[in-house]
């Protein structure tokens, strides 16, 4: 997370909660709409495999990596190797970033690779996808 001024903290992640209550903050907003399938099956809670050890799906997340323009859709690693996420933008305090790289501000913003095998499995109802992925095919 980071806090770009006083009395404003951004935590390092977002969860499946925070679209909910986007949905009813904006009820009737098109730019939050969502699909009434979408919304039931997030607020079922029943994340199973992809859920965190508090029961929470994760959304998206910052990091301390550097992103510009064209990077969006690059796979985000941990130092294991690890698929985390793919990058998708860059938050606004790290506008000038291609002028000046500033550490303390520079976060890229991910979505969270369980939240993507989810939606893939159980709203897209393609869970032979994620059988594909894991024999290696």
């Amino acid at each position: 997370g980071y806090a770009p001024s006083d009395g404003v903290e951004y935590d390092y992640h977002t969860t499946t909660t925070g679209i909910l209550e986007k949905v009813r903050a904006h009820a009737g907003d098109v730019d939050f709409e969502v699909q009434p399938e979408l919304v039931s099956l997030l607020s079922s809670g029943d994340f199973g495999r992809y859920a965190d050890e508090k029961g929470e799906m994760s959304v998206c997340f910052i990091s301390n990596n550097d992103i510009t323009g064209g990077n969006s859709g690059s796979a985000m690693f941990n130092a294991k190797g690890e698929l985390l996420g793919l990058s998708f933008d860059g938050n606004w305090e790290a506008m000038s970033s291609d002028i000046l790289y500033e550490p303390k501000m520079q976060r890229t913003i991910g979505v969270d690779v369980r939240y993507m095998l989810f939606m893939i499995e159980k709203y897209g109802k393609a869970g032979n996808l994620i059988r594909e992925l894991k024999r290696g095919n």
